[in-house]
């Protein structure tokens, strides 16, 4: 017969020798950052992107005062970019490689992906879509882009960027032309 302990240990044990089974973590965003449509300022003209970076919210201005509304995750301090540049590129399911001064600042982190990841992939920090964003004909290497971590939303996060959950950058990028003005600030 099998005691309680016996019972225990062997329980135990079996768990620790089982391979551990991944789940995927669901996360449900406050409302607040669930795209919604808003009122602006009415002479925001139509077809523009502003970042408000304090309050971590993405706005595409849809004309007459309103906007749609997007939660997002940015870079840590120092990691943002402030002003105004113009989408220049946009890419479904985008390749990343980290930047040499990603590498520099935290090689333990990027330094293992220095060849890059193709899109798609699970460790793939741009997630479903990119917006590339330039400052005359020069890339930033800053972007608008998708996250497979959306737990980040509503925090400074990452290496820099600004980050929406899959869903609402599909959504995003949908409705957003080349040559967007993007105003950070």
């Amino acid at each position: 017969m099998l005691t309680r302990r016996q019972f225990a240990t062997t329980a135990v044990a079996s768990l620790l020798a089982s391979p551990a089974i991944a789940t995927p973590t669901v996360v449900q965003l406050p409302l607040k950052f669930m795209p919604q449509e808003v009122d602006v300022n009415p002479d925001l003209p139509a077809g523009q992107i502003h970042v408000v970076k304090k309050d971590f919210f993405l706005y595409w201005t849809l004309g007459n005062g309103r906007a749609r509304r997007y939660g997002i995750a940015l870079g840590n301090q120092g990691r943002n970019y402030t002003g105004v540049l113009t989408i220049r590129r946009k890419a479904e399911w985008p390749s990343w490689t980290p930047t040499q001064n990603m590498i520099n600042l935290e090689p333990e982190l990027y330094a293992p992906y220095r060849r890059g990841l193709p899109g798609g992939h699970p460790q793939n920090p741009m997630g479903a879509r990119a917006l590339y964003l330039y400052d005359g004909g020069r890339d930033t290497y800053y972007r608008i882009h998708g996250t497979p971590q959306p737990w980040t939303i509503g925090q400074n996060f990452s290496s820099g960027c600004v980050r929406l959950i899959n869903p609402h950058v599909e959504e995003l990028y949908a409705q957003v032309p080349v040559n967007t003005h993007v105003y950070i600030f």
